[in-house]
């Protein structure tokens, strides 16, 4: 397999707060720690395949302004290719706001700003990398018309498509997008979305898995938290690969950061239980840690603990 992987996606500087408890409709809550850091699902995932030894090759918009320039410079400190990421004179960088509470759960509410523009025209400019990769991954923090288009371009030519359907829009996915998907990684409450069910035990995760493979994606895989991944073995019998416990401070990016070990694994030749485990332990590392970009550990402290 080759071993380039190119991240089509989103890249936002994330403004995190530390509360107590999520505040109700009209209540004012004093938070401490704020912090702010890189973030994104796109970038998130960029600098997971990178900081996890992959040949990472980044897609995204920036406005061109301080946040953006910022952005852009750390993208090119982890080492990857940012040749496809483009500066938009006019518009602003994606944010992100994002209170996390003392059992470190999260909710975040996004500005899209630039990554709104990622367009099919910046596709095409990416059109030769994405041919010669192995793995294209994506998100859904950009415009679906883009990505469907690179789906397209990776399916045909042999590359392997991988889509973390997340956020989860609020119109079903596109059949053109899903036919050229080869494996589809939606969290638990993706999944529901998705198949119409809620994964409640074995058999539920079975029939979801199902219901989203009769979509048009061969290979699912349900992260579920604390628990691990449901995925479907070579027989088709259903398989849950166990996280690795840990005392999660943050969970921000820990779905990312497991989509980047992932990709790093099947690049590198693990079969896809074994790349699950790789993502797991990814993922088990990051929520022990604060922020999104912070949190994503180094090829050493993932593949030299399994």
């Amino acid at each position: 397999m080759k071993n380039k992987i190119v991240i089509v996606g989103s890249s936002n500087t994330d403004m995190v707060v530390r509360v107590d408890h999520f505040p109700l409709p009209g209540e004012t809550l004093m938070g401490d720690n704020f912090m702010t850091a890189q973030g994104g699902k796109g970038a998130n995932q960029a600098v997971a395949v990178a900081r996890l030894g992959g040949d990472a090759t980044f897609v995204c918009c920036l406005g061109d302004d301080a946040f953006g320039n910022q952005s852009l410079a750390l993208l090119k400190k982890e080492g990857m290719n940012t040749d496809h990421v483009r500066l938009i004179q006019g518009a602003s960088s994606g944010v992100a706001l994002i209170p996390v509470d003392k059992n470190g759960e999260n909710t975040i509410i996004v500005a899209s700003g630039a990554n709104a523009m990622l367009s099919v025209e910046d596709i095409k400019e990416a059109e030769k990398d994405i041919k010669e990769a192995g793995i294209l991954l994506m998100q859904l923090e950009t415009p679906v018309p883009s990505l469907t288009y690179a789906a397209q371009i990776a399916h045909a030519n042999g590359v392997k498509v991988i889509l973390n359907p997340a956020p989860f829009p609020k119109e079903p996915l596109p059949a053109e997008l899903l036919e050229n998907v080869d494996i589809i990684i939606p969290n638990e409450t993706e999944a529901a979305y998705m198949a119409g069910e809620q994964i409640t035990d074995d058999a539920s995760a079975l029939s979801v898995i199902h219901k989203i493979q009769a979509q048009g994606v061969q290979t699912v895989i349900v992260t579920v938290g604390k628990r691990g991944a449901y995925t479907l073995d070579e027989q088709g019998s259903l398989l849950l690969v166990p996280s690795f416990p840990v005392k999660a401070v943050d969970t921000v990016a820990a779905g990312d950061t497991f989509c980047g070990g992932l990709c790093v694994a099947l690049a590198k030749g693990y079969s896809l239980a074994e790349a699950i485990k790789v993502g797991n332990k990814a993922a088990s590392i990051a929520v022990t840690r604060v922020g999104a970009q912070p949190s994503v550990p180094t090829a050493n402290e993932v593949f030299g603990t399994l």
